[in-house]
């Protein structure tokens, strides 16, 4: 349970389900991650629900009982919000508003929600507008709830949907006009990009909170915001960095998350031309955390959607002073040892070996293992500019550690 001292958080409960796709190991993994996000949006968890299911109600998502418990909890301990783990559907959000006579959001929500947050320029903000809009266009229809003391077909086939018609057609119109924007800003960026010149890209991809800010502020001296909570960087930021004398350019990008709206990767897909057009990817994880595998894995997933998945990738697995294996009790001698117990040297010996030199190991917090990641990224980017430029080469030697 994530603790804070500050009084103002907004009160929540959790609510997840355990299917025979999602077992009880992962149910609790993406719980855990969305307690995170709730923090991160500024709300204190009070309690998780879960239940065993074939599949969500499709009325209430939850089964009568243990909507009706997580009802009485709500009543008794004065909670303002309910927040469901998966996507409800319009009639779901609408059926358990009226149960639970509370606010209620879905992961979507809850992470368009931290995303409007953090949008700090124009064209972020634009984006997150957008996604927002696509989000709520099929859901009008509930937020209509003053008309439902009306009961029958009398009173709901006049002004009330003439109302939630032309909410629609504003929501349709908006969505076009931002779309317009988007498009004007993309051009504007290609341009940008364009004059550039034909330096070397690298771009910083990973999962959300994996520390990539932190090693964009310390490998390119510069300034952009980090912290300890999913999304804290949303806008895409380019460095120029020179190690040794060789120049490039380094971008981080916004952090990928399991179960990502689609609304919001089909409207941060032009934020990510950054990667699109990067000639090197630095693939960073937090190996600290106890599911660093399943975040590779979908990052991998959102860099096939962007067809990027090809480029090459040095792996950079950071937060090695976090890393702490599970350790092994006295009870435990005849308990055979998984990956949890792993020290970082048995995991180097696993998949990571086939990886070679492009998996590297460091702290950016600590600056551990950053003349290792400098040399490294220095090779890789001086051999892409030797391809390019033939009969530049000269211009960089090798790699000298004092110089760097």
């Amino acid at each position: 349970m994530i603790e804070s001292k500050n009084i103002s958080l907004e009160r929540a409960v959790l609510v997840g389900i355990v299917t025979k796709d999602q077992d009880e190991v992962k149910s609790k993994e993406y719980l855990d991650e969305l307690e995170f996000l709730t923090f991160t949006a500024g709300g204190e968890v009070v309690k998780r629900f879960t239940q065993k299911m074939e599949m969500p109600n499709p009325k209430t998502f939850l089964g009568t009982g243990k909507i009706e418990e997580v009802e009485r909890f709500i009543k008794e301990n004065n909670i303002g919000t309910a927040i469901f783990d998966d996507e409800l559907s319009s009639a779901q959000e609408r059926n358990i508003s009226k149960i639970l006579n509370c606010k209620v959001l879905d992961r979507t929500n809850l992470i368009l929600d931290i995303f409007a947050q953090r949008a700090q320029t124009s064209y972020a903000r634009t984006q997150v507008e957008l996604a927002q809009c696509e989000y709520l266009l099929p859901r009008l229809r509930g937020m209509w709830t003053h008309l439902e003391r009306q009961k029958g077909g009398i009173g709901m086939r006049g002004p009330g949907e003439t109302e939630i018609e032309t909410d629609r057609r504003i929501v349709r119109e908006k969505i076009t006009l931002l779309k317009e924007k988007i498009k004007t800003i993309d051009k504007q960026m290609s341009v940008q990009r364009g004059n550039r010149g034909a330096m070397v890209r690298v771009a910083l991809v990973g999962y959300t909170n994996v520390g990539k800010s932190t090693l964009m502020n310390v490998i390119s001296k510069s300034d952009v915001f980090a912290e300890n909570k999913l999304f804290a960087t949303l806008d895409t930021t380019v460095r120029k960095v020179v190690i040794q004398n060789l120049p490039f350019l380094l971008s981080d990008t916004v952090g990928f998350i399991r179960k990502l709206p689609t609304q919001l990767v089909e409207s941060f897909k032009s934020t990510l031309d950054e990667v699109r057009e990067a000639d090197l990817l630095l693939h960073v994880v937090d190996i600290s955390h106890p599911n660093f595998e399943e975040h590779i894995d979908s990052v991998h997933k959102i860099l096939g959607e962007i067809k990027s998945a090809d480029k090459p990738t040095i792996m950079v697995f950071n937060k090695i002073d976090a890393y702490k294996p599970e350790p092994l009790s006295d009870d435990d001698l005849e308990t055979e040892r998984s990956k949890m117990h792993y020290s970082l040297e048995e995991w180097k010996k696993t998949w990571m070996s086939k990886v070679g030199n492009n998996a590297l190991f460091i702290s950016a917090l600590n600056k551990e293992n950053l003349e290792d990641f400098k040399k490294r990224v220095y090779e890789e980017v001086r051999q892409i500019h030797i391809t390019r430029f033939p009969y530049n080469h000269f211009l960089y030697p090798d790699y000298d550690v004092n110089q760097a």
